[in-house]
């Protein structure tokens, strides 16, 4: 239905479209409705609104210019009309190129308003994305992503403006629309014309941001700052004429902050511009635990999120059942660490304890399985049994096998997924088409958890008349 007009706004607005092969059709032509449904409010022009699409892939490509659609008509045809790529997921590329076009005239981008940017992925990519990101909110960009898979969450936590609870967002691709109006109108938000904002805010910090007003040569801007209850505390800063963002660090939690930012032009008078801030409560860490790498011998452990009122992290750790407990220390500024040195096959409680500076303590559990030694499977072999039947056989893997799981999915027709007792080494493979290839695993089950699987691809033959026999023609 028709949306009211969400006119005032001024920004550059770019959508980091993956458009790589881990995409399907499916999942593409989804998220270009949900991109042309959360812009359809907005007024674009010279003045107002602009927008422009980067797609991931091999080699990053920009669909349109800022400043080639300067209508909702237009804009919107403009998104139904791009087709995906497919290539690679080299998102770190993209973001370096998307930084590059955000700030160029070539590309239609404006040098004195708001930029924003959408990135649209399924979790995935095959280079580093940290420092193109930080490079790009650095300069003042506001970082919004929206997670169609499932990723990781403090990875896209830490690439996500602040805080992510606002500017990170993990949805089904076919549950979008669900996300769509808190999306646009924290966009809106981002993107009101001509005036000082804050953005990345956190407990003890936010970034100002501002127009350009001034130039390195015309002047510099003095920024004062205090608790709106507590004025007498006032504190300045100045910041060169060039510049356009600016971070406070060393705040209060949960406390509302006047700003002023004061032009002092040397060619003509600029009225000073004035925003209040609230800073967010004390961030409570650690607000989850999280397991990876489980090997025989070791396992990683992470957790979220590291504020800066936290001083250092203690690891307990210990094997279920048992009193024995060992302990890891590490700095606060670390979300991780490597536990070693453990017995295989065997659960661990691991709890995380944050000690504050203020000398509190928060405390989260985790369980961790450690693999079995040499889990995995060997040797798969095939043996043809027939036009359509193949049996796969395989080798034991050590341990204490409780059976084993073997998944056939084939080129065309059903996937399949049997399980076995750990006695039965081979399985019958039917119904696979000539002239196709298959992909068939097989891993064993342990008590905590599966070990490490092996998979092959099953080539088979085009049907061709067996050689040596001849149809006999009746009399």
């Amino acid at each position: 239905g028709p949306l009211p007009s969400l006119s005032g706004s001024e920004g550059d607005l770019l959508f980091l479209l993956d458009s790589s092969g881990s995409v399907s059709n499916y999942e593409f032509s989804r998220v270009k409705e949900f991109i042309w449904d959360l812009i359809r409010p907005f007024t674009f022009g010279p003045n107002d609104v602009q927008t422009s699409i980067i797609h991931i892939s091999t080699t990053p490509t920009m669909e349109f210019p800022f400043d080639r659609y300067l209508s909702s008509g237009t804009v919107q045809q403009a998104i139904r009309d791009t087709q995906q790529l497919m290539g690679d997921t080299n998102t770190g590329k993209a973001l370096s190129y998307a930084k590059e076009k955000l700030f160029s005239n070539e590309a239609g981008a404006r040098p004195d308003v708001p930029k924003v940017m959408v990135w649209v992925t399924d979790g995935f990519s095959t280079d580093d994305v940290s420092e193109p990101m930080q490079l790009l909110k650095d300069m003042g960009v506001t970082v919004f992503i929206v997670s169609t898979g499932r990723g990781n969450y403090l990875e896209l936590s830490a690439a996500a403006s602040q805080p992510p609870e606002k500017h990170l967002h993990f949805v089904d691709v076919d549950d979008l629309p669900i996300i769509t109006k808190e999306l646009r109108d924290a966009i809106s938000d981002a993107i009101q014309a001509s005036r000082l904002r804050a953005v990345d805010i956190t407990s003890s910090s936010f970034r100002l941001v501002w127009p350009n007003l001034l130039s390195q040569e015309t002047g510099y801007y003095t920024l004062e700052y205090s608790p709106t209850d507590d004025p007498s505390s006032k504190r300045t800063k100045q910041v060169p004429g060039a510049h356009t963002t600016f971070v406070l660090s060393d705040l209060l939690p949960e406390t509302t902050y006047q700003v002023a930012l004061i032009p002092e032009s040397n060619v003509h008078y600029i009225p000073p511009q004035t925003t209040r801030v609230a800073t967010l409560a004390e961030e409570i860490s650690p607000a989850q635990v999280l397991i990876s790498e489980s090997k025989p011998h070791s396992f990683h452990v992470s957790w979220a999120p590291t504020p800066d009122s936290v001083m250092g992290y203690q690891i307990l750790y210990g094997p279920l059942p048992g009193n024995s407990v060992k302990l890891l220390e590490v700095d606060g500024t670390q979300n991780s660490t490597v536990v070693e040195n453990l017995a295989p096959n065997t659960t661990y409680l691991v709890t995380v304890t944050a000690i504050y500076k203020s000398g509190k303590e928060k405390s989260l559990s985790a369980k961790a399985c450690t693999q079995e030694e040499a889990s995995k499977v060997r040797h798969l072999r095939f043996e043809n049994m027939g036009p359509n039947t193949v049996k796969a056989s395989w080798d034991s893997a050590d341990g204490k096998v409780l059976g084993y799981r073997v998944r056939c999915r084939r080129q065309t027709g059903r996937s399949s997924l049997m399980s076995v007792s750990p006695q039965i080494r081979s399985v019958l493979l039917t119904d696979l088409v000539s002239g196709t290839t298959s992909k068939v695993c097989v891993k064993p089950m342990y008590k905590n958890q599966p070990g490490k699987g092996l998979c092959r691809v099953l080539h088979m033959q085009p049907a061709t008349e067996a050689q040596g026999y001849k149809h006999r023609q009746r009399a």
